[in-house]
């Protein structure tokens, strides 16, 4: 399925944060991705699948949780318009994956393929670095939220959620909020209600 113009250009200005691409890298690149559309609440990735895909959200938001020996779900990262997501262990090892990711609105993604991202590599060997790029900030990103869960305290983690990624609210069901930050919905209701009060 193709894509409108607008959807590529998004891609496309990710990519040029870190590689610049010749026009021709550019038609390659993106003829190797596939459109996926997906409804809310609509699985996107199951735990215990292998993950074959790594994927760039044009539309929506999503979560990527996974659920503990009692079932309860631990939010391990949202990604909203511009952002990747998908099982990275998963993709690149091609063990069954710990995730499940859903979607908590209608949304949109580009995909693409274990073999393709192969493909990509070897034709265009900057991607090697594009892709090392987004695997560092990832674990960047993941090395920082240990810390402020094993240092910081949640209101903290809290108060540099809402500062980084003010749209989360007006988007994202506070439950799943709670569950990123690792405490309760009440929890948290308490708290934004005490911070309200400050003001």
């Amino acid at each position: 399925m193709k894509a409108p113009k607008s959807l590529y250009n998004l891609i496309l200005a990710n990519v040029a944060k870190h590689i610049a691409l010749t026009a021709e890298e550019k038609k390659f690149f993106c003829s190797l991705l596939r459109v996926k559309k997906l409804r809310k609440r609509q699985y996107l990735l199951q735990a215990g699948d292998v993950s074959r895909f790594e994927q760039f959200v044009t539309k929506g938001c999503l979560r990527a949780y996974y659920a503990d020996e009692q079932g309860h779900e631990r939010i391990v990262q949202f990604a909203l318009e511009g952002w990747w997501i998908g099982d990275m262990a998963s993709f690149f090892s091609g063990e069954p994956a710990t995730l499940t990711i859903e979607a908590m609105e209608d949304s949109e993604l580009f995909q693409i393929d274990r073999n393709d991202f192969e493909l990509l590599l070897e034709k265009i060997p900057k991607f090697e670095r594009f892709f090392r790029i987004l695997l560092s900030n990832a674990h960047i990103a993941h090395q920082r939220r240990v810390l402020s869960h094993l240092t910081g305290g949640a209101q903290e983690r809290y108060l540099d959620l809402r500062t980084k990624y003010p749209s989360f609210e007006q988007r994202i069901p506070l439950r799943h909020i709670a569950s990123y930050l690792g405490v309760t919905p009440e929890f948290l209701s308490r708290m934004r209600k005490q911070l309200a009060k400050k003001k």
